[in-house]
């Protein structure tokens, strides 16, 4: 086993897309035994390949005398939809004190991706031998959790009779929260807006993340802190109070928390003194914030579906000047896209069996044109089986057919739409469609177009557009609504932006990766958009 261990990796692991960080627990089962006298005491290490080696990140404790263990230490990784992430989980039983794992017996090792291990929240799989074949009975399983709080605390606040601080009129009050620091003094985490010339203020309601309010816990006291407003600078103090979120949370609509605001310099003067007026809690309510990995945890899946242009512009593919010719090396600009996007998104959908389409081409065996044919020619089963079958039908599709025209998108468009609109009637996030089209050029049918992704942006879809050759592309660029609201040739406006455009040309002598970190940086985000503004939870959500 070439193994060896360094546990800061020279080069960072990741990139600025980020989208947070998971928690890996690790369980082992009926795993060799190399002890002689006793049981093995496995351990397991997480390598991770960075630049085509394999880096160790680190390491669980080790489990004594125990073939069946459950380990404690979790590994933390940060997660990143749009690459690969390949993982290595290695179980060794411990023999010496060596930090070196070739002085351990080797138990076995499960490969996978990060991709892998998130949308099935929870796997179990054979241990192998580094020849190959299985480590005895020994299984490997590995639940994946995000690493964050996603809750947010949404507050409505008012206040009664408070002390009247202008001279010649009412108050003009607001309100500072504050949690205790680690140095152990308050540390302001917001302030409300400023209700002018008023004793008895209503403050717009407000949402705090639950972590910046009382770092997500509710029963953490912190302070609410009520001044009266001055344009110097110079607030003067009303008074304060100590709550938690917990008692905050003990408000309803129709049974308001009053929470009394107290002055301590005029509680010691004053005898008598009561209080220097009333806050409210109107309304508190904690809600969740689901991200994308929430949805994927969830069990959303993420369908898709290729698009391929076969328009004459893209030249006889036998021909090595075309952009279908499949050069020695068996690729093309389009199966670097294929192969790019697909081998993400082929981990986010459980039985892998993508659709792949085509159009612009005449087809036998009437050579009538298609904008919208299945390129394995089985029209009621255009599935085909993970990337590779989407490379086999393509490979195996061009000799049978006459590249044609024109360049129309909108029947593929609205052929996946339908299918999308079919899932709006979900209660859960249950399924995401994705369009991979790529293309040589211009659009023929723009207007058509222009209305299909319209009506799409409604739908739970994403449109990726990959432009192959050297044509101008300025008419995809205007689909990706990057900078302005895409609108229809009616005038109606996109309901949120579903186009990515990415020109191959950019990425010719690029590593492969670039590609689909480019193609996929904004998919996370338009899930997360489509399933928030619908209102729908994840399949298995937590309530807050």
């Amino acid at each position: 086993m070439a193994y060896t261990a360094s546990p800061t990796p020279a080069a960072p692991v990741g990139t600025q897309y980020c989208v947070c960080r998971v928690e890996l627990s690790v369980c082992g089962q009926n795993l060799l035994d190399r002890d002689v006298t006793s049981k093995s005491d496995p351990f397991c290490v997480l390598f991770m390949e960075v630049n085509g080696k394999w880096v160790e990140l680190d390491r669980t404790e080790t489990a004594v005398n125990n073939l069946n263990p459950a380990f404690s230490k979790k590994f933390i990784v940060d997660y990143h939809f749009e690459e690969v992430q390949k993982l290595k989980f290695a179980l060794f039983d411990q023999d010496k004190s060596s930090m070196q794992l070739y002085e351990h017996d080797f138990l076995g090792e499960f490969s996978c991706t990060l991709g892998m291990i998130v949308s099935s929240k929870k796997i179990t799989r054979t241990l192998l031998l580094g020849n190959g074949k299985p480590a005895g009975k020994g299984m490997i399983t590995i639940a994946a959790q995000e690493l964050s709080d996603n809750r947010v605390i949404t507050l409505s606040m008012a206040g009664r009779k408070l002390d009247k601080k202008d001279l010649f009129g009412k108050s003009d009050p607001f309100l500072e929260f504050y949690k205790p620091g680690d140095d152990g003094k308050w540390m302001l985490v917001h302030r409300t807006e400023v209700i002018k010339y008023t004793l008895d203020p209503v403050w717009k309601p407000f949402s705090v993340p639950l972590v910046s309010l009382c770092d997500g816990d509710i029963e953490k006291l912190i302070k609410v802190m009520c001044y009266d407003y001055d344009s110097d600078g110079g607030h003067d103090f009303i008074g304060e109070f100590q709550t938690s979120v917990a008692r905050m949370c003990e408000a309803q609509d129709a049974f308001p928390l009053e929470l009394e605001c107290i002055n301590p310099k005029k509680q010691k003067k004053k005898k008598n003194y009561k209080n220097s007026g009333i806050i409210i809690v109107k309304s508190c309510k904690i809600t969740r914030d689901f991200s994308f990995l929430d949805y994927i945890l969830g069990g959303c899946q993420l369908m898709f579906t290729v698009g391929i242009d076969f328009t004459a512009s893209n030249g006889n593919p036998r021909d090595p000047s075309s952009l279908h010719y499949i050069n020695p090396m068996g690729t093309n600009e389009y199966l670097s896209a294929i192969w790019a996007v697909g081998q993400i998104i082929q981990d986010y959908d459980s039985d892998k069996m993508f659709p792949a389409l085509g159009f612009g081409a005449q087809l036998p065996p009437d050579w009538k044109v298609s904008h919208e044919f299945a390129i394995n020619f089985n029209p009621t089963n255009p599935f085909c089986s993970g990337v590779e079958g989407i490379v086999q039908a393509y490979s195996a599709c061009l000799p049978h057919i006459r590249f044609y025209g024109p360049t129309n998108f909108s029947p593929i468009v609205n052929h996946v739409a339908r299918f999308a609109a079919q899932a709006t009637q979900q209660e859960f996030a249950t399924q995401y469609f994705i369009l991979l089209i790529i293309t040589d050029g211009v659009i023929s049918d723009m207007d058509e177009t222009r209305h299909a992704v319209v009506q799409a942006s409604k739908l739970p879809m994403s449109i990726i557009i990959v432009g192959v050759g050297n044509a101008d592309f300025a008419a995809m660029e205007f689909l990706d609504g990057d900078s302005r609201v895409l609108r229809s040739h009616t005038g109606e406006e996109a309901a949120r932006d579903i186009v990515q455009f990415v020109p191959f040309r950019d990425f010719r002598n690029a590593p492969k990766e670039t590609l689909a970190k480019a193609v996929l940086a904004e998919l996370p985000q338009q899930v997360v958009q489509y399933f928030k503004h619908q209102n729908l939870p994840p399949i298995n959500s937590e309530p807050a």
